[in-house]
């Protein structure tokens, strides 16, 4: 019998009675025999671990998005916050090792499937050809995220672990070669996922509907605005989702706006992780909505938006501002699930897709797409407590405005700091938010422990880290 094995990095918080955050013991590589892949029966195992490792990826990179930018301010103890509310992020930082080593362990789970699979007897031809476009489509998101966060990183391509512990980094420019390419190749055999076999049956996996919305930030990141503007509109036009009244999106998993979006057990939920969002949010505050945020969101425009926040009187008091996160729960309730790609998502990609082009009003113009939400946002409320409607903007003006609309409709989904840096807006709004914030945190640290452990990382850190 042939096994696999995963090196991962494994990052253990002990929780101790002084509230302190100690990372003990340092950390550590792990081979794990948890794979076998030899015949048919061992495909779906293998296949749920793919999904299992990409959902690690989900958290840290909620916490990466938001926590890095402008929302949040930090309310405990715990150094990896601390750094993340005053923009002092160290090559230390639990977060970083975090999303770093969920990142790798998905590609190497999901170079598990590529280069196996063809070889398992037994399977099913469609079956092969679905898998491995699920493996393709997992991979590609991992070095997305990859790319996006810490620029250049390691190209891994095989599962010879002796080999990638000292794969140097690639450019960012080819991880993202390779992401589009995996997205390109995953969309010809991922499943349609249509309306009428219920939504909530694929929201979980891969479909081609969740690899059209990956090509869509994928070229909304890349300034490929005709690209972009196709693909939110094949998404958009397919009927295979709609919007929900914003209080779901809030409130519940799997609901019919969801493209895709990672589900978690009792028995792994993010709010019971060290890098819980509903821990960190909600249990203990440890970073609670800046008041610049609320100042943003709590706004006529936001309508029924600022639904993701709420204030109880009760924690008010010092430093704490009494504002909290509601978008992720606990095990025991119906949101406590991550969403990678919702159809909200998709109108404000067309919008500025449409606007970069040049495109501000009329049926095909931005300033439609922006409507169509701001219309959602105020299906509930009277008349005079209803979103303005925008009639008119200059280019300039409507980049500006869906900004704004971003904060509203994606708060604390993980997009903002990602937004600012690849519109370069990241200097002007996060140097007037805090005094320590400076260009080196427009890209994340490698982590000190990867650069330790691989030598051919040594010299390679980040700008000023």
């Amino acid at each position: 019998m042939n096994k696999y094995h995963i090196s991962f990095t494994l990052v253990m918080a002990l929780w101790l009675s002084s509230c302190r955050e100690i990372l003990e013991p340092k950390p550590i590589d792990i081979l794990a025999d948890q794979f076998v892949l030899n015949e048919a029966k061992d495909v779906q195992t293998v296949r749920l671990g793919a999904y299992a490792a990409f959902r690690s990826t989900a958290a840290p990179k909620v916490i990466v998005g938001d926590f890095t930018a402008d929302y949040i301010q930090h309310n405990g103890t715990f150094t990896d916050y601390q750094e993340l509310g005053n923009k002092q992020i160290t090559s230390a930082n639990g977060v970083a090792g975090a999303l770093w080593g969920a990142v790798f362990n998905t590609i190497y789970v999901c170079n598990f499937l590529i280069e196996k699979l063809p070889t398992v007897p037994g399977v099913r031809e469609a079956d092969r050809k679905s898998v491995t476009a699920e493996a393709r489509y997992l991979r590609g998101m991992a070095n997305f995220i990859g790319a996006t966060t810490f620029g250049g990183i390691p190209k891994v391509t095989t599962t010879d672990i002796d080999a990638n512990k000292v794969i140097a980094k690639a450019s960012k420019e080819e991880i993202l070669a390779s992401a589009l390419a995996d997205f390109q190749a995953a969309l010809t055999d991922l499943p349609e996922g249509n309306a009428t076999q219920g939504r909530s049956v694929f929201a979980g996996y891969a479909t081609k509907g969740a690899a059209r919305a990956a090509l869509a930030r994928y070229y909304l990141y890349q300034k490929q605005w005709t690209e972009a503007e196709n693909y939110a509109t094949l998404v958009i036009n397919s009927g295979n989702y709609e919007l929900v009244n914003y209080i779901d999106i809030v409130a519940e998993d799997f609901n019919n706006e969801s493209i895709f979006e990672v589900g978690y057990t009792a028995s792994d939920d993010p709010g019971t992780s060290a890098f819980g969002l509903n821990n960190l949010l909600v249990g203990r505050r440890e970073v609670i909505p800046s008041n610049q945020y609320i100042s943003q969101l709590i706004t006529r425009d936001a309508g029924e938006r600022q639904q993701t926040v709420s204030f109880d009187f009760n924690e008010q008091g010092g430093g704490d501002n009494g504002w909290r996160v509601d978008k992720y729960g606990t095990p025991d309730e119906d949101n406590n699930n991550i969403v990678i790609f919702r159809l909200g998502e998709m109108y404000l990609i067309r919008a500025e897709a449409r606007a970069q082009q040049g495109r501000v009003t009329g049926t095909n113009g931005a300033l439609s797409d922006i409507n169509v939400l701001r219309t959602r946002a105020g299906k509930n409320l009277a008349n005079d407590q209803k979103p303005l409607l925008v009639t008119a903007a200059s280019q300039s003006e409507a980049l500006l405005i869906i900004e704004r609309e971003r904060l509203y409709e994606l708060s604390f989904e993980g997009h903002r700091w990602y937004d600012l840096v690849r519109t370069g807006r990241a200097q002007v709004v996060m140097s007037a938010f805090s005094p320590n914030w400076t260009q080196k945190y427009e890209l994340w640290p490698i982590p000190q422990t990867e650069i330790q452990r691989n030598p051919s990382l040594v010299g390679q850190q980040n700008p000023g880290y």
